[in-house]
């Protein structure tokens, strides 16, 4: 078997908000969405225009308080062509939550606390 990965899902508490987000801070771009029937849900797959793996964002109509991420070990990976522009961004839009400057990598996190580190 050789499994081929396809996307990451986060559900998110504010959908606009994190399309947003992932829009400023990644330029990630909507490629899909599904809307329930009933309204009960929506999920949106983000792309970054270069790869086939997507972000899946997944909202709840009916879910008011924000998800327990628990320790919050987990996280995504992303390189960046200008890791200098990209940390200025971050830094403008006061998304970094953590800094390792002995591995040259930092991270940002999203409207609902889920961290994407940055590599250049």
């Amino acid at each position: 078997m050789n499994a081929r990965f396809l996307h990451t899902n986060f559900t998110v508490l504010n959908l606009e908000k994190s399309l947003d987000f992932y829009s400023r801070a990644l330029g990630l771009k909507e490629v899909s969405r599904k809307n329930a029937s009933d309204g009960s849900f929506i999920i949106v797959f983000l792309g970054d225009g270069q790869t086939d793996y997507n972000l899946e964002l997944t909202w709840y109509r009916d879910r008011r308080e924000p998800y327990n991420l628990g320790d919050n070990e987990i996280h995504l990976a992303v390189r960046v062509p200008d890791k200098k522009a990209s940390y200025a961004l971050h830094q403008e839009m006061g998304c970094i939550c953590y800094e390792n400057h002995d591995m040259d990598l930092y991270f940002i996190a999203d409207p609902d606390g889920y961290w994407i580190e940055i590599l250049d």
